[in-house]
């Protein structure tokens, strides 16, 4: 398994991208678009240059790790060697469906198909191929050359096989794999996501502000980031995506976003990458603002 294809050339693609070149596969990264595919060379070299400033590698392995990536803007030129591919597309079904069927037709027969998607059903994304036992979920954690926790999760009809597989490869990444069933939200979203709605609830019902719902949670139950600063960092329009996956799968009102959430995205107001959340970002600025449309 040292030939891997990652689809997807945003955040979380490049970062996977990045974890398994520097363990020594040969990685294919695909994206539509030769700018973004650009972008995430860069992105990987300036991560890679820190970590040489740091000293954790050296200047050869920083040019070894990007030598073992090959860009593509051709999916099926770049998945036909692949014995994994790791799909790390934006978190919508239409499109992960259609890529899997993509994927399952260009991929090579014994090849297994990983998406990294953070909600929604490897079932139903399997359902869509011809090796459902070969269809498997990659939920890498972001930033991914950072974070330890893989969540591996199985469908309905994935084999042991491919499981041992995945949970051996994640391991060899220095990750620290967790298998899990696949379940709306799985662990980490099933858990998170409400915990981040209810603080944007109580945000929006006036009971406190932005910096003192979050410092409550840093300091009282010494989170490292809080919620709303984390909403922020994954996007907010993401959250919205992945509690309305869990709306949808288990029908309780529990999982209903908040209406602030549901009207700032709508205005596109999505964090960190728009430029404001609930905080207010300025390019080369590392000070946490509060938005203006909550101070």
């Amino acid at each position: 398994m040292s030939n891997v294809t990652v689809i997807g050339a945003g955040t979380m693609g490049n970062g996977i991208a990045h974890v398994f070149a520097m363990k020594g596969n040969k990685v294919s990264l695909v994206d539509i678009s030769q700018t973004a595919l650009d972008k995430a060379l860069a992105t990987i070299g300036k991560n890679l240059d820190r970590m040489v400033k740091k000293e954790r590698i050296s200047e050869a392995d920083k040019q070894a790790t990007l030598d073992n990536i090959t860009t593509f803007t051709d999916l099926k030129e770049g998945v036909g060697s692949a014995d994994l591919v790791v799909e790390a597309a934006t978190e919508n079904i239409d499109l992960k469906l259609k890529i899997f069927k993509s994927m399952d037709e260009c991929a090579p027969e014994g090849a297994i198909l990983a998406t990294n998607t953070s909600s929604i059903s490897i079932t139903r994304i399997a359902a869509v191929t011809d090796r459902p036992e070969k269809v498997i979920g990659m939920h890498f954690m972001n930033p991914v050359p950072v974070m330890k926790l893989v969540e591996v999760i199985r469908g309905y009809a994935t084999s042991d096989g491919t499981t041992k597989t995945v949970m051996d490869m994640s391991a060899a990444l220095g990750k620290i794999p967790v298998e899990v069933n696949d379940y709306p939200g799985f662990v980490a979203n099933r858990i998170l996501m409400p915990m981040i709605n209810e603080a944007i609830e109580t945000l929006f019902e006036g009971v406190a502000g932005v910096e003192e719902i979050d410092t409550v949670m840093k300091l009282g139950m010494a989170h490292p980031m809080g919620p709303l600063q984390l909403a922020d960092f994954i996007g907010l329009d993401v959250c919205l995506s992945i509690l309305r996956v869990m709306q949808d799968g288990f029908g309780r009102p529990k999982y209903a976003p908040c209406p602030l959430l549901v009207n700032m995205v709508t205005a596109g107001k999505l964090g960190r990458k728009s430029g404001e959340g609930f905080y207010k970002y300025t390019p080369g600025s590392k000070e946490l603002v509060v938005s203006p449309s909550f101070a």
